[in-house]
């Protein structure tokens, strides 16, 4: 046995399963979440599916071939019809691991790693059931009453149709043995085999002839040409008489289940789970076991990366495939000898089995070896078969008259005929040389056997006695008996020396012993004279050769894919044939090919002749049906056919295998059956087929047909015959035939005539095709032009062909004349053409996406970043604006552009606050990077000025303002200072302008501060000189300068451990964005339950308010103390103010305690007295109260940066812009 590559694909993912269609037509492979469909006798890939959202692990076909099933790692299983369409999807709780289709209810088993399923086509239901274990694979028997189920737990489970456990198999190895695959013998005929070799087992201490008798079946004879139906017919005679007390509700059945674990063991049980025979040791883990359609082998794979084949008990024959991984899948195309195997790398091998051939023949008997390990001897005549089964591998097999020898491993069996009639089948044992012989060739006789070992014959008694020993001069090579007395046999030897130094391959003698043909190692048939010894002829290209065993002067010999019969000295007939002639018996030539045995009949062509001469077409058959070549089947499939004979015509043509004739005769038939009955138009229709065309164009103008002709001539390129024949007809006609006469021209390579042709004929597409291959810019102008813009699909081609050939014009021109605006907006893009595509996106502002984002790439290929990142913004695609305000900010940074920094990182926040509001996954990291990008922004705002002030001459700020800008810096520079910030330079700003303000003592902490960083040179002697004149100033800061808080009143110093808050209370500095001074502001908070909504409606009712201003002294209560207090300031916010009752905070605590407001407190507040950061979702509001009303603050609306109205007007009209967020002044809030 060997196996042969037919095809090999690689797929991406491991394949974990396959299943073939049942006619096997089409090979269904699992790889990865798709399934593979290939034709299986080319590989080529059909179709893929898509329908799992996972990996595939399994697939199923039914048997009926109407549906097929694929079960996926999704825990779904997809039903699919044979036309490759999904018509139905259902689930389980966990991946699906098997499915399997019911062979005669095609129900539909679906196994999970926790239940199984069972879908029934004709109820649309799934009915499910717990497993208490992984099931790893599934099976039906042949006839779909039970289904087997393999356990990751060691565990086979067998359940019929509803679900319910019949038997349980529990394996010795348990757990620790999964039983990864499970197959039903496909074939019911092996059940006897099995009782056999059970019987075999239990038996083996008796006695050597009762054993014998076990070892041995016969099979009796039956006239069919099936041995499988004659096996089984008699195999279940036996089973009846050798049956044995068991459960008689799994009697019936026939089933044998192999199991395959990963204990690495093979076993089988018989459905009622009594195990057969011993385990078979693997060495390897199997992931895969599947039988033969017959069920006569067995294909294992697994982790020995290789497809081995074993017989139907399990003994090794050989291997099938080696591969690089693992196989997980390995099945057999039904009903042949090819087998698919998918492996763990995903690749998909087919291979054709060939198996070698052990036979045996004599005269019409003919033996040979079946499943390696039986005999079928043939009677050539009768076809009778009989099957002899040995359980072992048969090694040589011999036959002579009513005598069968089979060598096994260790014996040697002679069995005999029951009776001496000629067509008797029934063989019984008469002896059993039980010894090991070693021998090329073995050989039978009435009495005795002859074993060839090399140059040596020994000749055995059938008790084993060797009787006689021949010592050859050479190696034999061929042996051969021809009769002969009993006892006294002849034998014909063939040596390797041969007669003239060349082996003997073949050789016989006539039926009389007075000739010998031999065939030597040069392919050369010689014969002889026996008893002169003189070479009467030789023919050349001879493999075997034989005697008419009925005719003395006849012979045949074959070789060169041809039989040669030679009769007396006449020249030698041939006909094709594949194979080695064996036999020649009266009109029937015996031909051994590959693994059969045919007869051939001898030729019979003088008579056939004689009858087509008289057109008797069906007698001319029938003598050919004796035997005639291939020649003369053509002839007489010929002659018939312009007979109209076409029902002899067809089998004769069927014959040859001549399928272009047979689909002429198919159509032909096809036609009679609609009606047609014009027999002129039949004949004119074979004799274009014969190749007499103008014969064909006469029959077709005389039957009315002159179309046909014309595309016959049309067809063959006779375009002046097809001209002289239309002569001056329909202009239809000839628009057709210029067409075709401009494939032509395209053809033989004249494109621009084949153009010319297109056009004339109407082909438009045909001739603008050419011209754009060919670069022809005119004549696609001119083409474009001619043509209507109804005729969109040409213009279209035309357009396209014009950017191809960069003419951006013409192509821009025909997408206008078709209206086709995507094209054009598309073209624009490309030519980068920025005005035409934003003019066209105006228009049309379903267009704005196919602009805007080419666009933005290209501005920021081209270094346009703040330009590329509002077209992103406008587009709609926010990660990509995110992406370049970072590269923005970064430059900006590093170019120290701080005031752009401090722009682009508020872009940033805004854009982040964008994606958490639409993106709820990346709202929480969204959120800290707004937090993160606004706290920058503020710092790079405020830097810019600290930079200017140090890097240029003259400043454009106030003391004071540069002054509350560095405490403001350098409190935020506590953890860690951003890229391009320097310490110096605040530090350095602080002290000049502390020292300038009267601020000595935070002074005296700068330049100490400074002496512990590295200075620039430039400011080196600038801070040694200040470091030195401050010693003579007094150690305190000027009161003046020291910030207030509005919530406690409390006097903060210039330089707070605690950073921009109270240090009492702990409530944070609020400060002005122009000149950093703390605004008289207290941010509050909503008390739980109040949304913003009602908290700004409480707000706006403007609640009136008591004036006590007739009465100037007021009291005021705290925990503590009671006091009375003249008020002569009526700006001064009363006290029975409920808001300032709430300022109120525990002393001494390290805690900040937010000021918390209920909706009393908002209904007691003015309007103009709040402000309110109005942030898009999903941030709070922020609010914030002002302390001294009169004192007038602005708020941006865009960036909520709080400004003194003065300043923030200043501003304004400098920069016609907020200073923080440059929103314009005539820009609607946002």
């Amino acid at each position: 046995m060997r196996a042969a590559l037919t095809w090999r694909d690689k797929a991406e993912q491991c394949i974990y399963d396959l299943a073939f269609k049942p006619d096997g037509t089409q090979l269904i492979i699992a790889a990865g979440n798709r399934l593979l469909v290939y034709d299986t006798s080319d590989g080529t890939l059909i179709q893929p599916l898509k329908g799992h959202k996972d990996t595939v692990y399994c697939v199923a076909y039914a048997k009926d071939g109407k549906r097929f099933a694929s079960g996926s790692a999704d825990k779904s299983v997809i039903i699919w019809t044979s036309k490759l369409e999904g018509i139905l999807k259902y689930t389980h709780n966990d991946s699906i691991q098997c499915v399997s289709y019911n062979p005669v209810t095609h129900q539909l088993a679906s196994c999970s790693s926790s239940d199984f399923g069972l879908w029934s086509p004709e109820q649309k239901s799934v009915s499910k059931h717990k497993s208490n274990s992984k099931i790893t694979c599934c099976s039906w028997t042949n006839d779909g009453q039970y289904l087997a189920l393999g356990m990751f737990n060691g565990i086979v489970s067998i359940r019929n149709k509803n679900g319910e456990e019949k038997v349980k198999i529990e394996r010795p190895g348990g757990a620790l043995s999964p039983v990864w695959s499970i197959c039903w013998n496909p074939s019911s005929r092996w059940e006897n085999f099995w009782n056999a070799r059970a019987s075999e087992e239990e038996e083996m201490e008796e006695e050597e002839d009762e054993s014998i008798h076990n070892y041995i079946k016969e099979i009796p004879a039956i006239k069919s040409s099936m041995c499988s139906s004659q096996s089984s017919e008699t195999e279940e005679e036996e089973h009846e008489e050798e049956e044995s007390p068991r459960d008689t509700s799994l009697d019936e059945h026939n089933d044998i289940l192999a199991v395959a674990d990963w204990g690495q063991r093979l076993s089988f049980y018989q459905l009622s789970g009594k195990q057969i025979g011993k385990d078979r040791v693997l060495n390897f883990d199997p992931c895969c076991v599947s039988y033969f359609s017959k069920g006569e082998y067995i294909l294992l794979g697994g982790s020995d990366k290789q497809v081995s084949l074993y017989t139907k008990d399990g003994v090794r024959l050989g291997t099938i495939g080696e591969q690089s991984t693992w196989v997980w899948t390995c099945k057999v195309k039904p009903d042949s000898n090819y087998v698919a195997v998918g492996c763990q790398d995903g690749t998909i091998s087919f291979y054709q089995l060939i198996f070698s051939t052990v036979h045996g023949l004599y005269k019409d008997r003919y033996a040979y070896r079946d499943n390696m390990t039986d005999v079928i001897v043939q009677h050539l005549i009768t076809e009778q078969k009989v099957r002899v089964k040995c359980r072992e591998l048969v090694k040589k097999i011999a036959i002579y008259k009513n005598r069968l020898a089979i060598q096994l491993p260790e014996r040697i069996l002679i069995y005999e005929l029951y009776s001496d009639d000629s067509s008797d089948m029934h063989y019984r044992v008469k002896e059993k040389i039980v010894k090991k012989f070693e021998c090329n060739l073995l050989v039978v006789c009435s009495d005795h056997i002859i074993l060839c070992q090399e140059k040596r014959l020994q000749c055995l008694s059938f008790s084993g006695v060797k009787e006689r020993e021949w010592l050859m001069e050479s190696l034999i090579r061929y042996i051969k008996v021809i009769g002969g007395p009993p006892g006294r046999e002849g034998l014909l030897v063939g040596l390797k020396n041969g007669q003239q130094s060349t082996a003997v391959r073949c050789l016989d003698m006539s039926a009389s012993r007075n000739k010998l043909a031999v065939v030597d190692e040069n392919d050369t048939c010689l014969v002889y004279d026996i008893h002169t010894k003189e070479l009467l002829f030789q023919e050349p290209n001879a493999n075997s050769v034989a005697w008419n065993t009925q005719c003395e002067d006849m012979l045949c010999f074959s070789g060169g894919g041809y039989l040669n019969i030679k009769a007396s000295n006449f020249p030698v007939h041939q006909q094709k044939l594949q194979g080695f002639v064996v036999g020649y018996n009266g009109s029937k030539i015996f031909c051994l090919h590959v693994f059969s045995m045919s007869a051939v009949e001898v030729p019979q062509s003088a008579p056939m002749y004689q009858y087509l001469e008289r057109k008797m077409f069906k007698e001319a058959y029938q003598i050919a049906c004796l035997g005639v070549t291939d020649t003369d089947w053509k002839e007489l499939a010929m002659e018939a056919l312009e007979g109209l004979e076409f029902e002899t015509a067809k089998k004769a043509f069927t014959r040859v295998r001549e399928l272009r004739y047979l689909e002429l005769i198919s159509s032909i038939e096809e036609r009679k059956k609609r009606g047609e009955s014009n027999n002129e138009l039949f004949l004119a229709d074979v004799y274009a087929y014969q190749g007499k065309f103008h014969e064909a164009a006469k029959l077709y103008k005389k039957s009315g047909h002159d179309n046909l002709a014309l595309d016959m001539y049309t067809d063959l390129r006779m375009f002046d015959y097809a001209k002289d024949f239309l002569g001056s007809g329909d202009p239809k006609d000839t628009k057709m035939l210029i067409t075709k006469q401009a494939d032509w021209a395209k053809n033989i390579n004249e494109p621009r005539a084949a153009v010319e042709m297109y056009i004339s004929a109407g082909e438009h597409m045909k001739a603008i095709e050419i011209s754009g291959d060919h670069g022809w810019v005119d004549m696609l102008i001119d083409i474009a032009r001619k043509l209507d813009k109804a005729e969109r699909e040409p213009l279209s081609k035309c357009a396209y062909y014009f950017k191809k050939l960069e003419n951006h014009g013409y192509a821009a021109e025909t997408y206008v004349k078709i209206g086709d605006l995507k094209a054009l907006v598309q073209l624009h893009v490309e030519t980068q053409r920025w005005e035409e595509a934003f003019a066209l996106s105006e228009k049309h502002p379903e267009f704005k996406d196919d602009v805007y984002v080419p666009y933005a790439q290209w501005l920021a290929e081209n270094d346009r970043f703040e330009e590329a990142q509002k077209a992103f913004h406008k587009a709609g695609r926010q990660s990509e604006a995110v992406k370049v305000l970072e590269q923005l900010t970064h430059n900006a940074v590093v170019e120290s552009r701080f005031n752009d920094a401090a722009y682009y990182y508020w872009m940033l926040s805004m854009q982040c606050l964008d994606i958490a509001q639409a993106n709820e996954q990346q709202k929480t990291e969204m959120l800290q990077k707004f937090h993160h990008f606004q706290h920058l922004a503020e710092l790079y705002h405020v830097y810019h000025s600290i930079q200017r002030y140090t890097e240029e001459p003259f400043s454009f700020h106030l003391s004071e303002t540069l002054f509350n800008i560095s405490r403001f810096l350098l409190h935020n520079l506590t953890k860690e200072t951003p890229l391009g910030i320097s310490k110096v330079n605040t530090l350095f700003a602080l002290a000049k302008q502390s020292k300038a303000l009267g601020a000595y003592k935070l002074a005296r902490h700068a330049y100490d501060k400074l002496q512990g960083l590295q200075i620039p040179a430039r400011f080196q002697k600038s801070i040694e000189l200040g470091s030195l004149t401050i010693r003579s100033k007094p150690f305190h800061d000027s009161e003046e300068l020291v910030p207030l808080c509005y919530r406690c009143s409390t006097n903060n110093p210039l330089l707070n451990n605690l950073g921009n808050v109270c240090i009492n209370c702990r409530q944070p500095f609020v400060f002005s964005a122009s000149s950093y001074e703390v605004l008289h502001l207290v941010e509050f908070y909503l008390e739980e339950g109040i949304t913003d909504e009602e908290a700004v409606a409480l707000i706006d009712l403007e609640a009136p308010r008591l004036s006590k201003r007739e009465n100037k002294w007021q009291e005021m209560t705290s925990e503590n103390a009671q006091s009375l207090r003249l008020d002569d300031d009526t700006d001064i916010i009363e006290e029975d103010d409920p808001f300032t009752a709430k300022l109120s905070f525990e002393q001494g605590g390290s805690e900040f305690v937010p000021v918390v407001v209920n909706r009393a407190v908002l209904h007691s507040m003015s309007r103009r007295d709040v402000l309110i950061k109005r942030w898009p979702k999903p941030l709070r509001w922020q609010y914030y109260r002002s302390l001294l009303p009169d004192a007038s603050i602005t708020m941006c609306p865009s960036c909520f940066q709080m400004f003194h109205s003065e300043d923030y007007e200043l501003l304004v009209l400098q920069h016609n812009c907020c200073p923080f967020c440059r929103r314009r002044i005539d820009e609607s809030n946002q």
